[in-house]
């Protein structure tokens, strides 16, 4: 079998337990796994996630934002 079936059945199997209350072995390891799940359902190689993370580290940062729309909602 190809390696996503097997990550797919762990995260069932991960995700039955967290709702079940119990607490993970390996909490990276379910993390690692979402992220490849999600980078195979958005068709992203790990060349392309290289490339993309250094373009990313590429770009200055952005100023920081003053005034905030989220206070003007009370």
């Amino acid at each position: 079998a190809e390696y996503w079936v097997r990550d797919l059945v762990f995260l069932i199997f991960d995700t039955a337990m967290l709702t079940s209350g119990f607490q993970l072995e390996d909490p990276q390891g379910y993390a690692d796994r979402i992220h490849r799940m999600i980078k195979l359902g958005l068709s992203i190689d790990e060349e392309e996630a290289a490339d993309a993370g250094a373009a990313a580290a590429a770009q200055p940062a952005a100023a920081p934002i003053e005034d905030s729309a989220m206070e003007d909602v009370d």
